[in-house]
C-alpha cells in the first residue's frame, strides 16, 4: 500500500506559478506510475498530468499542456507539478494518485488533495 500526501497549493493571481508537491511512503514508490488529477466545485474530477514510473513517459490533459510539468523524484519518493501561467479554471483541488499498473490504469491510492484558487 502506498500513502500520498499533496503539499504546495493555496491563493495566486492569474499568470502566476505554483509547484505541488506529492509524497509518497510504503510499498516501493518506484514501481508505481503517478497521476495528477483535479476537482473543480460542481464538476466531475479530471485528469491533469501523469508520469511512468521511470520519468520517460510523461502525459498532460489539453488544457494544461503547455503550462504544467509533471516530474518525479524516486530518490525522494515525491511527485511534483509544476503550474505557470495559471488561469481561475485552474482552480480547484488537485490530487495526486498512484497506479500499480501503468499510467492509462486504474489509480488504487489517493492523497487527500490540496486546494489551488487562482484568483483573475
Amino acid at each position: 500500500q502506498v500513502q500520498l500526501v499533496e503539499s504546495g497549493g493555496g491563493l495566486v493571481q492569474a499568470g502566476g506559478s505554483l509547484r505541488l508537491s506529492c509524497a509518497a511512503s510504503g510499498r516501493a514508490f518506484r514501481n508505481y506510475a503517478m497521476g495528477w488529477f483535479r476537482q473543480a466545485p460542481g464538476k466531475e474530477r479530471e485528469f491533469v498530468a501523469a508520469i511512468s514510473w521511470s520519468g520517460g513517459g510523461r502525459y498532460y490533459a489539453d488544457s494544461v499542456k503547455g503550462r504544467f510539468t509533471i516530474s518525479r523524484d524516486n530518490a525522494k519518493n515525491t511527485v511534483y507539478l509544476q503550474m505557470n501561467s495559471l488561469k481561475p479554471e485552474d482552480t480547484a483541488v488537485y490530487y495526486c494518485a498512484a497506479s500499480p499498473m501503468g499510467v492509462g490504469a486504474r489509480y488504487d491510492y489517493w492523497g487527500q488533495g490540496t486546494q489551488v484558487t487562482v484568483s483573475s
